[in-house]
């Protein structure tokens, strides 16, 4: 003789307080994204899952969400061409629509993903890692998606540069150099100044699915910031680095200014509503502390602003 099992989790709790997110996280699944005729792209992908929960329930379907998970994952790999941000806003959809309690569904997934490319100089192929950030969130008025990498590059900073090329310029002036000869000198040979490993994050978020391609995000990100830095470097593409760099010093504040730029001028096509998240974050390399910038907007006032309306 069978017997019911208890349904512990729809009870009511102690205390009668709601909760914003209950779920799961650290789920690893595979990912297979088509691309046609080429071979399909696999991500090692890892799933935060949540579901808000009423103030009268002691708890969620935890396995529930496991299968919805399982579900929309074996879909996508029969699928003949899938973006990381539809997984996530299928699988939102259908845990909202699975969790009769529930108003809220959110998916959040990140994941490395490689770029083929060839190196600066010595012009040899290999490949560059990012990390992609998707998420969406789905509510009875309809879906929201995000998706964005982040990336790393290189970042000189200009202070330190700057005093570095006070240096320069006294001591060649005590060399007797003249004074045109040093502006054409300092002009053509960027002085030293310290570096940081930069880390530059950008993604885009509209109702449905953000009408953008996951590579221009990355490109973008990976220009912002004083340089890109490569996995192979021969010492020809280490100069290349470092001149580059050197030439076109930022600040953690440039930085994310340069991503507004290029979203503007690069993404023309965004609807005023899509928000914009910018954000970098620098590993310093001769202090203890990091640096960081961020910024996050809708494209018509980040256009406005750029425009000179928004000041």
């Amino acid at each position: 003789m069978s017997h019911q099992l208890p349904d512990v989790q729809a009870s009511r709790p102690d205390v009668t307080v709601g909760l914003s997110q209950v779920g799961v996280t650290g789920v690893q699944k595979l990912v297979k994204l088509s691309r046609g005729s080429l071979r399909p792209i696999v991500l090692m992908a890892e799933f935060e899952v949540f579901v808000d929960l009423p103030a009268g329930r002691k708890g969620i379907d935890m396995s529930r969400n496991m299968e919805v998970i399982d579900e929309i994952l074996e879909d996508i790999t029969r699928e003949e061409a899938y973006r990381v941000e539809d997984v996530c806003g299928d699988a939102a959809e259908r845990l909202l629509s699975k969790h009769d309690y529930t108003s809220t569904a959110e998916v959040r997934m990140t994941a490395d993903y490689m770029v083929r490319e060839r190196t600066p100089e010595s012009d040899r192929p290999t490949q560059n890692t990012a990390e992609i950030i998707a998420s969406a969130i789905a509510t009875d008025e309809g879906t929201r998606s995000e998706i964005g990498a982040e990336v790393t590059g290189i970042t000189v900073c200009p202070c330190s540069q700057g005093m570095s090329e006070s240096r320069a310029r006294e001591q060649l002036e005590d060399l007797g150099v003249d004074e045109e000869t040093i502006d054409q000198f300092l002009d053509r040979v960027p002085q030293p100044g310290h570096s940081q490993r930069g880390h530059a994050t950008l993604t885009v978020s509209d109702e449905g699915s953000p009408d953008v391609d996951l590579v221009e995000l990355i490109d973008i990100a990976r220009d912002a910031m004083s340089a890109r830095i490569y996995n192979l470097a021969k010492r020809p593409d280490e100069d290349h680095m470092t001149y580059h760099a050197h030439a076109n010093a930022k600040f953690v504040e440039d930085c994310v200014r340069s991503l507004a730029e290029d979203v503007v001028d690069r993404l023309d096509h965004l609807p005023d509503e899509a928000v914009i998240r910018m954000k970098q974050s620098n590993d310093e390399s001769i202090h203890q502390h990091n640096a960081h910038a961020e910024r996050e907007v809708t494209m018509g006032q980040l256009r406005d602003e750029l425009d000179g309306n928004g000041i």
